[in-house]
């Protein structure tokens, strides 16, 4: 059974938890946390490492994902707060998202278990590389623009709502591929590549590449490869997978903080000759034919005959946009809803300062302007993906 979709290659479990700032400033107190100490860099060992990763980025307002120790510490700081479990990884969570729109689409599973099994579109043909069930939950906080958090020397506030992602996954680790996905892409206009981001051997890696480099040869020609950035446990390893799968690359997508990590500086992201500039020097580092960057408030390609992905541009936005503002249980109507509101002035002249001086090598979409309240910051980027890949079909 073949799809036009097909969607590769990690899947996990999330562990959702519902910010209670009673619990985290107790466990401030509890541990003694210092506001000299908080880094979103360090290591992270020790539940105390964690909470202070937490403090560090809601301080800044930045989205992030970072890898802890051992799963016991995301297990005993999950069971402190009520939470959902829901499926992770950005393959599956664009499946669910698409469902939205009537799309199908072919997985390839790194994680079977009880929940996905009960969680995964049940008309979704998939392969998995895993003959046994695991379980290696990632944990998920949000906090909403506004949240407080006030104990000891401690005084932090979130700018802006976004989310963290924190996990010790060996399924992700080892990131097994299942060369009977082969039987499921051969009719596919469209191909994600992603979660490769957790794997720390450079050598399982380049393995890893060539089992998938195999796996395009059974692609149509003219089938797209969409290749999806994330938080890298090594930096590095990012060359080695758009240098390994070089020119195939259809398009290289990324958000706002992925961004800036691949430059290693900051980008006004309000600034348009800012922000060209940044695609532009970006786009000679990575063989690819068109950068895609999505934020909170646009979504650009740049790249040769970018103007082509204008629908999907647009797609990939209202889909976020419209998980953003209803969450998972959004609605067509919903979307549609979204899909026909206006952005903020400031945004629109954002996005026209850059198609106007872009010429057809880059093709900016702004964001529609919504209502905050309870916000969903969870999988947006993921969503964005659900809603970008079926519009380059046919």
């Amino acid at each position: 059974m073949s799809e036009r979709i097909a969607l590769g290659f990690c899947n996990n479990v999330d562990y959702e938890i519902v910010w209670n700032r009673e619990v985290v400033e107790a466990l401030v107190i509890h541990y003694g946390i210092r506001a000299d100490e908080l880094s979103g860099r360090g290591a992270i060992e020790s539940e105390r490492d964690l909470l202070l990763s937490i403090l560090a980025f809601m301080g800044t307002g930045e989205g992030g994902e970072r890898f802890v120790s051992d799963s016991d510490i995301i297990e005993r700081f999950a069971a402190r707060f009520r939470k959902r479990v829901t499926l992770g990884g950005t393959s599956v969570r664009a499946a669910i998202a698409m469902r939205k729109l009537s799309y199908t689409s072919a997985l390839h599973l790194i994680t079977q278990n009880d929940h996905a099994r009960r969680l995964i579109p049940a008309d979704s043909p998939y392969v998995c590389s895993n003959a046994r069930d695991s379980l290696y939950p990632h944990l998920i906080a949000q906090f909403e623009m506004g949240d407080q958090v006030r104990a000891g020397d401690i005084d932090v506030g979130a700018r802006q709502p976004n989310r963290l992602i924190y996990h010790c996954n060996a399924d992700r680790i080892d990131m097994r591929i299942n060369p009977d996905f082969a039987d499921l892409i051969g009719d596919a206009q469209v191909l994600l590549v992603s979660g490769f981001n957790a794997m720390q051997d450079e050598r399982l890696l380049v393995k890893r590449l060539e089992t998938v480099l195999k796996l395009l040869e059974r692609l149509p020609a003219k089938a797209t490869v969409y290749l999806e950035d994330g938080g890298y446990f090594d930096p590095s390893f990012r060359q080695l997978i758009y240098r390994a799968l070089g020119c195939r690359i259809g398009v290289y997508s990324m958000n706002e903080d992925e961004l800036q990590d691949h430059l290693g500086r900051s980008v006004a992201l309000d600034d348009a000759a800012q922000v060209r500039s940044a695609v532009a020097e970006l786009r000679r580092r990575i063989p690819a034919r068109a950068i895609v960057v999505h934020s909170q408030h646009w979504a650009l390609a740049y790249g040769e005959g970018a103007r082509r992905y204008a629908t999907a541009l647009k797609a990939g936005v209202t889909m976020a946009t419209t998980r953003f503002r209803y969450g998972d249980d959004f609605s067509l109507d919903q979307y549609r809803e979204i899909e026909n509101a206006a952005p903020r002035d400031q945004i629109a002249s954002f996005a026209e300062s850059i198609n106007s001086a872009g010429g057809d090598n880059v093709y900016c979409v702004p964001v529609a302007a919504v209502d905050q309240r309870n916000a969903t910051t969870i999988g947006l980027g993921d969503a964005f993906v659900g809603g970008f890949l079926p519009a380059l079909l046919d």
